[in-house]
């Protein structure tokens, strides 16, 4: 496809003008949550007694019953059905990465020849959607159907369109979770469990903790006419070749520059939609990349704001056609320039409102913090190779260690203010630390942490795991991960890392050792102990490479075998402890994610065959047919000598199409008998691991070739829209 007609299948896009958003007088706070079933609106349409039975069950884990569900469900069907709702769907997050739902109508027979709308407590409580199609790592056979949903109270009900929407979670006949909510539930329980206990030591009001999380969502905006026209990102989400545009990121100047009116109308309109389903938007930005932009909300329980950040992502889709654009939700669309991540923020909270992860104005305030903060970092030391598994896939394999993401070794970085007093900590003795007489006493003979810490931790880009003030960015969680995998992970490692130091504090206790000194003894041990995964330093640099393996840290690179980290004896011992998952239900997700890692690349290797042979070679060699003609023709009108050095460019030109040619077609066949090779092995494991060590690379290598020729051939030849006009049209 010429570059003219190229232009001509498009045009329609680029002529459209934006779809304008008429301006509201209405503050966000009069739509915020509109399309969902609030607290406000329960006591609207719910019973007193129903209603104060609904805030018992969400707020305390109480049971529901059945009475109660059948007032819950008429309630919401009444409100629903005022907002124009016909159906209702039990909305869940199955292995797959994505969301799930099968829709049912308000309908039954009134036994009169006629109809009702009707919705019970039965409908809303539970469902048995088909579970024999979803992935389940070999915990159900194909024939084994069953499967149940189940409603999460704890994540209120919206609706979209004419549908009710019911947050559920997702399990098999035989009770085994077949989803992330589940599990994820069961983590954030195991946290607050854990904290609550070391949390007493400091106060002993705390009834509860909660695990709080706030996503920074990166996304990349394509015109959708151009879109069309590359078979790559329809199919696969990225770029399969492509050469570098002459300008891209390194003028920075899109970083945080103005919006694009139509990128701007786009925002307007999304944070709108997202608004009133109770998502609440915050920031907006231009990201580094050219095209590249940043949506955050305000920081959520993490279940909660797990759930919203599917439905968001779902949402920026549909909002992104009707501007005319296509959402690219893939860690690394385009190739040498930023991907796009998902950076997790998370902390800990207690019911009475004390950041635990925060420093404080009191010496106990701030053991209470360097207590939590040193266990979150044994959390992390313990179970870096897990943390990074949970993160890692096909997608944000590309992202990580690239063009301002996080490298693929996991490390915390915390600042040199925070770094003092850890250090001073684990090298001063007790009794230089305390001057104890009775707990009110308490004063520690360090620096009271200022409040201003919060604004003093630096920042570093290449740390996976950075500490900011009263929280940890988790930095390397891909765009498009469903992020309660690594919320999974995470809350699970800290409530492990948690119970085992009140374990050993309690011991001392036992011993006689008065409790604050308990604390102080364990704290300092722990600060010895995950001292390898502090790192203040350059995660690009090969030197920190060499200085993590030396630590002990995983440095695995490959996908597969990183993945092997979710059945490690000290991931099933863990997971199972905390009673998070068991190990059949962690060998199964491993299965998944090792079928999911090569069926990604399976894909991508299938088009780029179809690409190179189909697309590249033959307008490559149309172009060197016009160039060996031109030869010929210069050769009959000019003289020999003249007719040399006018046709050495163009012989040249033929030389290197034939050479890059001939490379493409050579590897291309090799490409297809790897991927055959690796599809004849039966061990999903080693197919993932054969997909890797000799499909991708195969990929890598021809891609080179390919961008050389995008150079050569004449532009009005090239086949597909190219980096400049991907990353600069708008």
């Amino acid at each position: 496809m010429s570059s003219t007609l190229r232009f001509q299948v498009v045009g329609k896009a680029f002529s459209k003008k934006p779809i304008m958003v008429p301006n509201c007088t209405e503050r966000p706070s009069e739509f915020f949550a509109k399309y969902v079933f609030t607290r406000q609106k329960m006591l609207k349409y719910l019973p007193a007694k129903v209603y104060k039975k609904m805030c018992d069950v969400i707020d305390n884990g109480t049971t529901l019953d059945m009475q109660t569900a059948d007032a819950v469900a008429e309630g919401m069907k009444t409100w629903a059905m005022e907002l124009g709702a016909t159906h209702c769907t039990h909305w869940f997050q199955p292995l797959t990465e994505g969301t799930a739902e099968k829709h049912d109508g308000f309908v039954e027979h009134d036994w009169k020849g006629g109809m009702v709308e009707e919705f019970t407590g039965k409908e809303l409580v539970q469902q048995e959607p088909d579970a024999s199609s979803f992935p389940s790592g070999g915990i159900r056979s194909t024939f084994e159907a069953r499967g149940y949903s189940a409603w999460d109270p704890a994540s209120p009900v919206f609706v979209i369109d004419d549908t009710l929407m019911i947050p559920t979670v997702f399990i098999s006949y035989t009770g085994e979770a077949l989803d992330y909510k589940a599990p994820l539930k069961k983590a954030i329980k195991a946290v607050d469990q854990a904290a609550t206990a070391v949390s007493r030591y400091f106060y002993r009001d705390v009834r509860k903790v909660v695990s709080n999380l706030g996503w920074e969502q990166e996304y990349f905006l394509v015109d959708e006419g151009l879109f069309a026209t590359r078979p790559d990102l329809l199919m696969t989400g990225r770029t399969l070749m492509g050469h570098d545009s002459a300008k891209n990121q390194q003028m920075d100047d899109h970083y945080f520059g103005s919006i694009p009116q139509r990128v701007a109308m786009f925002m307007k309109d999304l944070e709108r939609k997202a608004l009133e389903l109770g998502i609440p938007c915050k920031t907006r930005h231009n990201e580094v990349a050219p095209n590249q932009f940043e949506l955050a909300p305000i920081y959520e329980e993490t279940n909660l704001a797990v759930d919203h950040n599917m439905l968001l992502m779902s949402l920026m889709k549909r909002v992104a056609r009707k501007h005319g654009f296509r959402c690219l939700l893939h860690e690394k669309p385009f190739a040498g320039i930023n991907g796009s991540g998902k950076h997790c923020n998370w902390s800990l909270a207690t019911d009475t409102g004390i950041q635990l992860h925060g420093p404080g104005k009191t010496p106990l305030d701030n053991l209470r913090f360097i207590t939590f903060v040193v266990e979150t970092l044994m959390a992390v030391y313990k179970h870096d190779g897990l943390l990074k598994a949970s993160i890692i896939s096909a997608s944000n394999a590309h992202r990580l260690g690239a063009n301002e993401a996080p490298p693929a070794i996991i490390s915390s970085f915390l600042g040199k203010q925070l770094s003092d007093v850890l250090l001073k900590l684990e090298d001063t003795d007790d009794s230089e630390l305390f001057n104890l007489s009775g707990k009110q006493s308490l004063s520690l003979d360090i620096p009271q942490i200022p409040e201003l810490l919060l604004d003093n931790t630096d920042r570093n880009r290449t740390s996976p795991f950075a500490f900011t003030g009263n929280r940890f960015e988790f930095r390397a969680v891909g765009a498009q991960a469903n992020c309660a995998a690594a919320m999974i992970v995470l809350n699970t490692a800290v409530a492990e890392a948690l119970t085992n130091f009140k374990a050993r504090v309690d011991k001392l206790v036992e011993g006689g050792m008065d409790t604050m000194k308990a604390i102080v003894k364990i704290v300092r041990e722990d600060i010895k102990t995950c001292k390898p995964i502090h790192f203040e330093g350059n995660g690009y640099s090969d030197e920190w490479k060499e200085e993590a393996a030396r630590r002990g840290l995983d440095v695995e690179t490959s996908a597969p075998l990183i993945l092997d980290n979710y059945v490690s004896p000290s991931s099933i011992e863990m997971f199972t402890r905390m009673r998070v998952l068991s190990e059949a239900e962690l060998r199964a997700r491993l299965e998944i994610k090792d079928v999911t890692y090569y069926k990604r690349i399976q894909i991508e290797a299938r088009i780029f065959g179809d690409l190179c042979l189909n697309h590249i070679i033959p307008v490559a060699t149309r172009y060197q047919s016009q160039l060996i003609d031109n030869v010929h023709k210069v050769k009959e009108i000019f003289p020999e000598e003249t007719a040399q050095k006018l046709s050495a460019n163009n012989l040249s030109l033929i030389q290197q199409i034939s050479e890059h040619s001939s490379f493409i077609t050579e590897y291309a066949e090799k490409l297809t008998d790897a991927r055959r090779i690796a599809n004849k092995l039966e061990d999903e494991r080693e197919k993932a691991i054969a997909y890797h060590d000799t499909v991708a690379p195969l990929m890598d290598l021809i891609r080179y070739h390919i961008d050389k020729l995008e150079l050569i051939v004449d532009d009005e030849l090239w086949p597909l829209p190219k980096y400049r006009e991907m990353l600069f049209i708008r």
